[in-house]
């Protein structure tokens, strides 16, 4: 912590006596610490966006000198533990989210470990109000799927030394303890697997890059293994929407009905997007792979019965949960887990994808 935030002589003073006449500090220690009213303390817990930055730093450093947690989170610290975890997912539309709470559930299931679920909705405020309110609640480790999220979000983990991970997201430099894939490599995989078959002109459908981190890094994977072939995506082929089977099918109509060259190749954000452009390429009449190579991610069980087959990319994702749930376990154990963990995408070719068209 930051020296200016240490609390005076006086105040630990103060706080000495509180804590040994009542055995543990209460709501109004803090507040006195903090140089706030009783209210002040309760609305930095429950309603966090009525207070200043500034405030809820002091309430929050306070709480945290003085050891003391709002409501069910102080009755666990008086037993020292919760038993709680948290994760928070950006959908609960989506499979390999769930399966990477499935892992997860189990792994913390074996320890008598409850995993509380939230909902973030691709919204890192709604990500962040959910973090702080597991935490007011005495959650014992927490999980996140990606890095992209307000600085606030990983400065109260830490404030409440909280253990966590990072999911469905790798990166050897990153700060935090990523347990996932790399999203750039997996998509400069699947790029250089199109240019090997001969493609020079491509489409990519994917999904909102904006607050998504592991988009970003799927469409910077696509571009720089282009660029290094001295290719790039026109503008006109760069789509981006909701990750289902209408936006693919959507996209492809646009592309087709539009003067101009046509992309011999359609990289997908996920094998959803991907399975609307297969379908809206059967209704064009337009021939896989003959006219059009495309790519998904996931490895849905659809990608595999659809004909032509869909080639695509398989992460394990409830070996990412059960992972990221032992990381939390052994830290909380007191041992010392190595610092993130790789689990690599594995690229599954079938019949969606051949020699570009002459």
């Amino acid at each position: 912590m930051p020296d200016s935030l240490d609390p005076p002589a006086a105040a630990r003073t103060t706080t000495n006596r509180a804590r040994r006449s009542t055995g543990r500090s209460v709501l109004s220690d803090v507040a006195k610490l903090a140089g706030v009213s009783t209210a002040t303390v309760s609305r930095v817990y429950n309603e966090p966006d009525k207070v200043s930055a500034n405030v809820r730093e002091r309430v929050e450093h306070a709480a945290l000198t003085l050891n003391w947690f709002p409501n069910a989170a102080g009755r666990a610290l008086a037993s020292t533990r919760s038993h709680i975890a948290g994760i928070i997912i950006p959908t609960l539309d989506d499979r390999v989210f769930a399966s990477q709470v499935s892992g997860m559930q189990a792994a913390f299931a074996a320890r008598g470990i409850t995993l509380v679920l939230g909902c973030s909705n691709y919204d890192p405020a709604q990500a962040l109000t959910q973090v702080r309110a597991m935490l007011a609640r005495g959650v014992e480790a927490m999980a996140v799927v990606s890095e992209a999220h307000p600085p606030e979000l990983f400065d109260a983990l830490r404030l409440y030394r909280v253990p966590y991970a990072v999911t469905y997201a790798y990166r050897k430099d990153s700060p935090h303890t990523c347990i996932g894939f790399d999203n750039h490599a997996a998509y400069a995989e699947i790029t250089e697997h199109l240019i090997g078959l001969g493609h020079r002109s491509f489409a990519v459908c994917i999904q909102p890059t904006r607050d998504n981190d592991r988009v970003q890094a799927r469409v910077a994977g696509i571009r720089a293994t282009l660029e290094r072939h001295g290719l790039a995506v026109r503008p006109e082929h760069m789509f981006e929407g909701e990750s289902t089977m209408g936006f693919g099918r959507r996209s492809l109509r646009t592309i087709w009905q539009a003067p101009g060259e046509r992309p011999t190749a359609i990289i997908c954000g996920n094998d959803h997007i991907a399975l609307g452009v297969l379908r809206e390429a059967e209704e064009l009449g337009i021939a896989i792979p003959g006219e059009l190579s495309v790519t998904g991610f996931d490895d849905l069980e659809m990608a595999q019965e659809i004909r032509p087959a869909l080639t695509t990319m398989r992460v394990d994702t409830y070996e990412i949960g059960r992972l990221a749930a032992q990381y939390l376990l052994d830290t909380l154990d007191g041992k010392r887990p190595q610092h993130g963990h790789e689990v690599h995408a594995l690229f599954q070719l079938r019949h969606s994808t051949g020699p570009a068209a002459r």
